[in-house]
């Protein structure tokens, strides 16, 4: 009971000025060691981890990578767990360059009942990989290529398979890419 008494005696007897709180240079009676001032008050930065960070431009917005892949390009994997399995990009994701393929790279989500008496269930989705990870994929001569540009008569710059020659970039291609969305936007909002 006696410490109590004194530990509160004490701690009534310290007193914090608000000069002293959140980072900022404490007032010198509190100083018990000799210390240069500093001029610049220290400010609370929150430091993000290595792996959290995002690289950004001067105006905070995060940079975006060039990718050799597009929306509706037939890709092989290279690497990983299903390495040599063959899909269609249906995303992509330029901040980080990662993509997600079609029925590849499958994670399991365990989702919780939105209401009750509704059960909870285990759903298969699809997560992201690396772009450096896939190649892009010849249906016709089956083979996996790199990605070369090159400028046609017309003067339309266009993608090819540097194995192959041939052109990725067609006008119907990038049609039928453009015609899904649409359809899926409208029975989405329908």
């Amino acid at each position: 009971m006696a410490t109590m008494v004194a530990l509160q005696s004490s701690m009534a007897s310290l007193s914090i000025s608000s000069n002293s709180f959140l980072g900022q240079r404490l007032s010198p009676p509190l100083l018990t060691t000799p210390v240069k001032s500093v001029d610049q008050p220290c400010t609370i930065v929150m430091r993000l981890k290595r792996w959290e960070r995002k690289e950004c431009k001067p105006n905070s917005l995060p940079i975006l990578h060039k990718m050799h892949v597009k929306v509706g390009d037939t890709v092989k994997l290279i690497t990983g767990h299903e390495n040599g399995k063959i899909g269609e990009i249906t995303r992509i994701f330029r901040h980080n360059s990662t993509v997600i393929v079609k029925g590849l790279n499958l994670k399991t989500k365990h989702m919780k009942s939105r209401e009750q008496g509704e059960p909870g269930q285990i759903v298969k989705i699809e997560a992201p990989i690396h772009s450096s990870n896939v190649m892009l994929y010849s249906k016709e001569k089956e083979v996996a290529s790199r990605v070369g540009h090159k400028i046609l008569e017309d003067g339309t710059r266009v993608r090819y398979l540097i194995k192959t020659g041939e052109i990725i970039d067609s006008t119907e291609n990038w049609k039928k890419v453009v015609k899904e969305r649409k359809e899926k936007k409208e029975e989405a909002s329908s």
